[in-house]
């Protein structure tokens, strides 16, 4: 599960969510590109991005290098924000809502917007829906990458370790880091939260686990 590398938003402190045209900066594209040394001894069976443009430009270098056509996944698209959506965050700090969000996520629903109780559930749904097709076509131990947003990863962590969503504030999860979920039909098994790091060879299942 890969965070989108640094966006413009990300630098001036906005709350993107789905506004168009939210792009990566400088120090972005250079982490975009530095994903196909952190991955290069990872083989993966696929990439699913979201459809905005900050996931495109982040999974397009190790796309390319993989010759993998990314599949654009609308339900691990951005939080719908609705009229949050392009507001400074050191602004929105003072609105009531802003409380629920830190504290009780799970009942939190942004005006003109989507609810984070909502945003789980499409997301998780999406994701095991994505890991139960890739493991059919590529096999049981497929690796398979994502690229999605802050929120929506803190939401599929906090499933994956069978905490409430309530809970997912206390989750970081930072432009370009990964965190590695590995499901199966009895459980799932959070090997990395928020990797910033290096090289992820350690992810891949040894031959003993296969």
């Amino acid at each position: 599960m890969l965070r989108h590398a640094r966006s413009t938003a990300n630098r001036s402190g906005v709350l993107a969510g789905r506004t168009p045209g939210i792009g990566l900066d400088e120090t972005g594209r250079g982490q975009a590109t530095d994903l196909i040394g952190r991955l290069a001894q990872v083989p993966l069976a696929a990439v699913v991005r979201s459809p905005l443009q900050r996931c495109a430009e982040t999974v397009q270098p190790l796309s390319r290098e993989r010759n993998l056509e990314p599949i654009v996944e609308d339900q691990l698209s951005e939080v719908d924000y609705g009229d949050w959506s392009g507001r400074k965050l050191k602004d929105l700090v003072d609105e009531p809502l802003w409380r629920v969000v830190q504290a009780n996520p799970s009942a939190a629903v942004f005006p003109g917007g989507e609810g984070l109780a909502d945003v789980s559930a499409r997301a998780v749904a999406a994701v095991r829906r994505l890991d139960a097709e890739i493991t059919r076509e590529h096999g049981e131990h497929a690796v398979w990458l994502l690229c999605s947003h802050g929120d929506v990863i803190k939401a599929l962590l906090a499933d994956a370790l069978g905490q409430h969503l309530d809970s997912f504030q206390r989750i970081v999860v930072d432009p370009a880091s990964i965190s590695v979920v590995r499901y199966s039909s009895m459980r799932t098994f959070v090997l990395r939260v928020n990797d910033s790091g290096g090289s992820l060879e350690s992810i891949v299942p040894k031959p003993e686990e296969q």
